[in-house]
């Protein structure tokens, strides 16, 4: 019979778990601690469990932790990690170090279904989601995870399009119980799947980021079908009518293409597109991938844009690139990975 996988599991899960073994209800809160607060590579290390508790976890559970299989160090300090996943397939994580804080960029789905025409992840194709134990485990597995500040989802997958998933993993990050970290250092990106949306401003406390790219809509359903389905009007309608408070944000991502996005018209339709919602925009250079006739737009020509942007009163920022010399677009190294692997067969 499979074992069970504990990382990923709730506290509420981890009760149902404790209540069905027969043991007390507090083992439920100890697992909780040494799954998310500390490290150990086997159950019989849980050493505050009794003997029974372990022996009866341990044939039935696995913990769930992943080892990497590959990594890439850039120049500036950027770090890719490859972990293996069901069917021969791999997700990226990156560890992005800088002067005030650490982030880790994580993935949520190998492969993705959304299907955009800038992103290598997408041409992939969509092969599963990941469950909350293969997201927390990009968290927990990583050589730097004791210097981590800030968590972005931003890397392979559509976040919302597995979005039970991402909840519960977000549940495990901000809980007394789990990591306790706070919802301020979290952001969420998407492309603007609205129900999921909803859900997720409901239920946490978390940064939101759209994936905006370009405001108007021809354009915009060119290179991101979802566009057909959720209209980015419709989406910034949604944000416009929800009651923000405290220091939750909003932010846009904008890759910037030669000749797609960077001109004039798309100034004055972002800024009336984005009247009245209080937010920022982040400005970010195209890293090429293979088979498409996209081009970044230069980096004058964002100062230029971001400028313009800031004058109109949208604060405007121009996002440093990191990792050019390590396959910096999400999805090229694990491509190449899987290229790797079937040629061996």
């Amino acid at each position: 019979m499979e074992k069970d996988i504990l990382l990923g599991k709730t506290l509420n899960e981890l009760t149902e778990i404790v209540n069905k073994s027969g043991l007390p209800r507090f083992t439920a809160k100890q697992i909780a601690d040494w799954l998310y607060k500390k490290n150990i590579s086997s159950i019989d290390e849980m050493s505050n469990l009794s003997k029974k508790a372990r022996e009866l976890l341990s044939q039935n559970f696995d913990l769930g932790f992943i080892d990497h299989s590959n990594v890439q160090t850039s120049k500036d300090g950027t770090k890719k990690y490859l972990f293996p996943a069901n069917g021969g397939n791999f997700i990226e994580t990156a560890y992005i170090p800088d002067e005030t804080r650490n982030t880790l960029c994580i993935s949520t789905q190998v492969g993705c279904k959304m299907g955009c025409s800038f992103c290598m992840t997408g041409k992939q194709g969509f092969q599963s989601n990941l469950s909350s134990g293969e997201i927390i485990n990009q968290i927990k597995n990583f050589p730097e995870s004791d210097t981590l500040t800030n968590i972005v989802y931003m890397g392979m997958g559509e976040p919302f399009d597995n979005i039970d998933e991402v909840m519960k993993s977000l549940e495990i990050l901000t809980s007394d119980w789990g990591f306790a970290m706070s919802p301020k250092r979290i952001t969420v990106s998407s492309i603007g799947i609205i129900p999921a949306m909803k859900r997720f401003l409901a239920e946490s406390n978390c940064h939101l980021a759209i994936s905006l790219h370009t405001p108007f809509d021809d354009d915009r359903r060119e290179i991101m079908p979802i566009q057909k389905v959720y209209p980015i009007k419709n989406v910034i309608d949604e944000l416009k009518n929800w009651n923000w408070s405290g220091q939750r944000r909003i932010s846009f991502e904008y890759i910037m293409f030669k000749g797609l996005n960077d001109q004039q018209r798309h100034l004055d339709e972002l800024a009336f597109l984005l009247k009245d919602l209080n937010c920022r925009i982040n400005l970010i250079h195209f890293h090429p991938i293979p088979k498409t006739d996209l081009k970044g737009t230069d980096y004058h020509q964002m100062e230029v844009f971001r400028d313009a942007l800031t004058r109109k009163g949208i604060i405007t920022t121009i996002r440093r690139s990191r990792g050019k010399d390590i396959f910096a677009a999400c999805g090229l190294l694990s491509t190449k990975e899987i290229v790797k692997n079937k040629s061996k067969k």
